[in-house]
Formats: structure tokens, C-alpha cells, sequence
């Protein structure tokens, strides 16, 4: 049945689509229909895994940016995903960039954004994350306001953190998006010191006040160079952080030259970013072996790209871009086989 829902929601401009594929799903989530819901998606259990000291139920998860605001948590869970990671979103709410700013590559299965954190804010997506019903785990991707200079960039990321800690299973520092001016700066030497040293000082902090871990992930960038990687690699060990997530969105455009939209600015997802995303997470595990957990993502649009990514190291996958090109099936394929 999707290749007709497909056919109608690409009739429609890519964010006018995701905004209705949105609604639809929190209609979905809501206690009438849900369980009809879920047995239309027939999605086995899958595997319990367990990483960052959380309990998976399947390793299979949605990667952020899909959700921003957590208004559709329960949709999302009835197609049967192990976790759900809901944002990025920002200290307060902002439009993000102007439209239109995302764009389909159909035939390369891309998709290119520009969106810049268009998102209610922290606030907002705590109460939908409260709300939520999802037996699954939930985490909360974090970033910056745009208009907060980047030198004090690290205040929203406190701020959200302290937000969200009580209400995440995990919480990711985005630090790789390409649609906010400056933010990849933050991966790089000082910078990124400064931060996951600030970011972990407070998470023990919380950890005290509510009595329980939440486990910090970081989000990298699939354009960083070996040398880049190491570095970062080397920050992640030395200020404990739990987990990293491989990868944002790609500003190349090498795999899809000629094609249409392929010269729009923003970050570049889907199958043309595959190998990319899981080049980075071979360098990423030659450095870190066992030590952080990788959780692979960018480009999985079938069982044997997800396996590339787990042959390369990575220990939970999240889907986004494939899940709009191949539907709801695709968790199914990936769940049963993981």
C-alpha cells in the first residue's frame, strides 16, 4: 500500500509532506486508534540489545529531525522501532530558515534540507515527551538557537540539557548540523573541549539531583577528515561520553552531481550519503574499538545497508530518509533481521 501513500504525499512540496505524514501520526498515536494501528504494521519485538547501560528492545530507531517537536512519539512506536530520538530542538522556538528548505533527489533516493532547526522549543517538546506512551526509548537531540552567538553557544546546550534530563532516556548534543551558521566549529579543538567538559560536569550534576544516569551521545558530521576524527574520537574517551552518533547530513554533493535540486544548499541525507556515513564509522571504531558505543546512521534503506553499518561497528541504527522512500516496511525488514 505505501507506493500509492508515497505517490501522494510526493505529490505534494517535501514539507508540506512531512508536516501532513506528521499529523497523520500523532492522529495515529492517539488511544482510539493506536492499536489498530499497530496491527495494521505488524512489526515483530524484535531483539533486546543493550548500549549507553539502556535497554533496547530491537536496536532499530529513529533518527532525529524527523519528530522535532515529540508530537508524534506514539505513531512513530506503533510501526514497531526500538527508540525514538525526537528534536533537534532549542532552548526557545524559532521558524528556522526560510522556505522552501527541503528538496527530494527521487531517482538518487536523497533528500536535502536546510531547515535550521525550526522547532517550538525545549518547553514545548518536554510536555509531548511526557505525554508519550511509547514503551520504547525516548531520546531528546539538543542544539543551539541560531541567534545565540556561537561563543556562548554552550548556555543553550545547558539549558536544554538541564530540560530534558529528567524526561530522556538519552540526550544527543547536536553539533553537525550544516543549517546553522557556525555550529560545526564546535567539533573542533578548544571548542569541543570546553563543551563536553561543561556538558558532563552537568550531567553529573543531574545525575545527583534526580538519582538516576541519563547517557550523553554526541552527533558528528560525515565531512570531517581522518586527522579530524582522531581528535574528536580522542575528546569522546577522554570526557567519558557515552555514545556518538554517526552521521548528520552531508554539504558534498559529489554522488549526485547533474542531478535535480542536487546544487540547493543544506545538508544532503539519504542513500547518497550511505557509504559516506559508514566510512566515518569504520575510522570512528578503529579509534574507539568497544569503548563508545556507535549508533550508525545515514543512507540505511535496506537490511544489507544496515548490516555494512553494523559489519563496520556500529551497535544501533536509526533510519529517517529510507523510511520516506521505502515506508513503514522497511522498520519491519530491519527489526526482524536485527
Amino acid at each position: 500500500m505505501y507506493p500509492l501513500i508515497r505517490k501522494a504525499l510526493f505529490s505534494l512540496d517535501a514539507e508540506n509532506a512531512h508536516n501532513l505524514t506528521i499529523q497523520l501520526l500523532k492522529l495515529a498515536g492517539k488511544p482510539a486508534l493506536y492499536p489498530l494501528v499497530k496491527a495494521l504494521f505488524v512489526c515483530p519485538q524484535g531483539n533486546e540489545k543493550t548500549v549507553m547501560g539502556i535497554k533496547f528492545k530491537n536496536p532499530i530507531g529513529l533518527a532525529a529531525g524527523a519528530d522535532k517537536n515529540a508530537e508524534a512519539i506514539d505513531g512513530f512506536g506503533a510501526m514497531g522501532l526500538g527508540f525514538i530520538e525526537v528534536g533537534t530542538v532549542t532552548p526557545l522556538g524559532q521558524e528556522g530558515n526560510p522556505k522552501p528548505r527541503q528538496f527530494r533527489l527521487i531517482e538518487e533516493e536523497g533528500i536535502i534540507n536546510r531547515n535550521g532547526f525550526n522547532n517550538q522549543g525545549i518547553d514545548a517538546v518536554i510536555e509531548n515527551v511526557k505525554k508519550a506512551r511509547f514503551d520504547g526509548v525516548i531520546g531528546i537531540n539538543i542544539g543551539k538557537n541560531k541567534r545565540t552567538p556561537i561563543e556562548r553557544g554552550k548556555e543553550d546546550y545547558l539549558y536544554c540539557l538541564n530540560k530534558a534530563y529528567n524526561y530522556a532516556d538519552y540526550i544527543t548534543v547536536n553539533i553537525s548540523s550544516p543549517n546553522t551558521p557556525d555550529l560545526r566549529q564546535l567539533q573542533y579543538g578548544e571548542a569541543l573541549d570546553d563543551l563536553l567538559q561543561s556538558i558532563k560536569a552537568r550531567q553529573h550534576i543531574l545525575a545527583n539531583q534526580y538519582n538516576k544516569y541519563v547517557p550523553i551521545a554526541v552527533k558528528i558530521a560525515p565531512d570531517l577528515i581522518e586527522s579530524e576524527l582522531v581528535q574528536i574520537a580522542d575528546a569522546l574517551r577522554r570526557h567519558k561520553i557515552d555514545g556518538v552518533i554517526a552521521t548528520n547530513t552531508t554539504i558534498a554533493r559529489d554522488s549526485v552531481q547533474g542531478s535535480k535540486n542536487a546544487n540547493e544548499i543544506g545538508g544532503l541525507s539519504g542513500k547518497p550519503l550511505q557509504q559516506k556515513s559508514t566510512q566515518i564509522i569504520a575510522h570512528l571504531y578503529q579509534e574507539l574499538k568497544d569503548d563508545i558505543p556507535i549508533i550508525g546512521s545515514g543512507g540505511i534503506n535496506s537490511v544489507a545497508s544496515a548490516q555494512e553499518k553494523i559489519a563496520a561497528g556500529a551497535q544501533l541504527l536509526q533510519v529517517y530518509s529510507g523510511l520516506i522512500y521505502q515506508g513503514p516496511r522497511l522498520i519491519k525488514e530491519l527489526v526482524t533481521h536485527f
